[in-house]
């Protein structure tokens, strides 16, 4: 059979983006047009001859829009199977006419409910009955009926009924998949709202999770040439990240790209005072707070300056063109740079300036917002992993000096951040931390003495007097007898060790002030 000729289309749509022209140039094709409420009130301001779905069915919208297209003389026209001698029969006994076009996007059921002052009325308005059962009454008759779902499809089917007057059978099946896909995210997302609003408090993670992804671009490989990969966003998120962000120059972002970026804001935007970040293989190897940025960026930059190179930065504030000079220093280079921002003068530096300008991919994030409670997904062979990440700050009213001498004021500071650091670290995790920076790190280590000893010899001579925090309590005193003969003047960790007395009598012995808070940070 050949593809039917579009003669009729049928158009209720929510976002009007791209109608207009889309419209037009059904009706210069020769399409009649039908359509309800907002949608041919728009389409009549734009001068596109429009008949009323009411006016066609002769059953006027009710209940405040609720009651539109749900109508026999509506489905008839878009199920008949046109190579069905009953089905056409069935058409000319009811006075209904075909419609080979049905052009039908939701309610806004996602961005509702995602604005903080969504209220349950609203919510429940925002649940869409007319248009799925339009979506998939016509994607279930494909054979016969085109269904366009997304603004991004017009210009396809257009230019197929202009060319032919009809959509190839191809076309219409890959607009069919496209059309389930879409009522199964919304279902979903509607099931979700659901779902929270009725889950016991006892009850804090789900029975039963439902993912929905769209692949926003395939990377070259993944964290090899040989692996295939490609980034998605999850429908309806709309938070400041890497998925969101806007690449405002450089190469194609790989797949380590994207997870040493992620994981460098995630770092960056846990500190409320200006936070420089640097990142290698996913673990931090140079971070520092200061008052400027600039200041930052220098500091961090010199927290592992051999593994700085070719290493990758995130900052929570916008990069200005001080920050910048600092950046553009000879015998420095950068893979990607992820900000809020980036003042005119600081971007032109970074694009210009050095020998890798061509090079380094630039990500604009927006404004950042503070850690928050949130939720963290592990997929394992067959399933996944959910837990809550571990993103809020510990509550200090909760950590005890465990040592006869207290860390004096002035260490404090390089405690909260040296504490800070560790939760962003492989465990085994050990940090160093002086000055407001990162000095010294020893990451994913299978013994906690092993990590010591890498983060003393990574921090050299800054040990004397730095600061030292585990991610987890020492099972041995030996670390604490490593952190002493380095020059380490006080060390946090979370304690709960069976041989916590030995540990402590060894900080007793050499000196050394210890605070316990009481939380284990481990990021396997």
């Amino acid at each position: 059979m050949s593809d039917p000729k579009i003669r009729r289309a049928l158009i209720s749509v929510s976002n009007k983006l791209g109608l207009a022209p889309f419209a037009r140039g059904l009706n210069s094709a020769g399409v009649e047009i039908f359509s309800t409420g907002g949608t041919r009130a728009f389409l009549e301001q734009e001068g596109i001859p429009v008949r009323d779905v009411a006016g066609y069915t002769g059953f006027s919208e009710m209940m405040d829009g609720r009651i539109k297209t749900l109508h026999p003389k509506v489905f008839g026209g878009i199920l008949c199977r046109h190579d069905h001698a009953d089905d056409m029969q069935a058409l000319e006994t009811h006075g209904i006419v075909s419609f080979e076009l049905v052009v039908v996007n939701l309610y806004p059921f996602q961005a509702t409910v995602a604005r903080p002052d969504c209220t349950e009325g609203e919510a429940i308005e925002k649940i869409d009955i007319g248009g799925p059962s339009l979506v998939r009454a016509a994607a279930k008759n494909h054979a016969f009926v085109t269904i366009a779902t997304d603004p991004g499809q017009y210009a396809d089917i257009l230019a197929e009924v202009q060319d032919r007057g009809a959509t190839t059978l191809a076309t219409r099946r890959r607009l069919a998949a496209a059309a389930f896909a879409h009522t199964a995210q919304y279902d979903r997302a509607i099931a979700a709202w659901f779902a929270e609003k009725t889950q016991s408090e006892r009850e804090e993670l789900p029975k039963q999770i439902e993912l929905q992804a769209k692949r926003l671009a395939t990377l070259r490989y993944g964290e090899n040439p040989h692996q295939k990969a490609a980034v998605y966003a999850f429908p309806g998120f709309c938070w400041p990240g890497v998925v969101t962000a806007r690449q405002l120059h450089g190469k194609e972002l790989s797949h380590n790209n994207l997870l040493d970026l992620d994981g460098a804001l995630e770092i960056a935007q846990f500190f409320p005072q200006p936070a420089a970040v640097v990142v290698k293989h996913n673990n931090p190897c140079g971070a520092a707070v200061a008052d400027t940025l600039a200041e930052a960026t220098v500091n961090a930059l010199r927290g592992d300056p051999v593994s700085a190179y070719g290493s990758i930065l995130g900052f929570n504030r916008s990069v200005d063109s001080q920050t910048a000079e600092v950046l553009c220093q000879d015998g420095l280079f950068i893979e990607a740079i992820a900000a809020p921002a980036y003042d005119p003068a600081a971007l032109a530096m970074l694009t210009e300036r050095p020998k890798w300008r061509k090079n380094v991919r630039l990500l604009e994030i927006g404004d950042l917002a503070g850690p928050s409670e949130a939720w963290s997904f592990r997929v394992l062979a067959g399933g996944l992993l959910l837990q809550q990440a571990d993103t809020l700050p510990d509550d200090e009213t909760d950590w005890k000096v465990v040592t006869q001498a207290s860390p004096p004021n002035e260490l404090l500071r390089d405690l909260r951040f040296a504490w800070a650091m560790v939760r962003f670290v492989k465990s085994n995790a050990i940090v160093l931390a002086k000055g407001g920076m990162l000095v010294g790190v020893g990451a994913g280590q299978m013994s906690r003495v092993d990590s010591t000893e890498i983060a003393i010899r990574k921090a050299g001579d800054r040990a004397a007097g730095s600061v030292l925090a585990s991610d987890a309590f020492f099972p041995f005193p030996d670390s604490v007898d490593h952190a002493a003969s380095a020059g380490v003047r006080a060390i946090i960790q979370p304690g709960g060790s069976i041989r916590d007395a030995e540990v402590i009598e060894a900080c007793n012995r050499h000196g050394i002030p210890m605070i316990f808070t009481g939380r284990r940070h481990f990021r396997h």
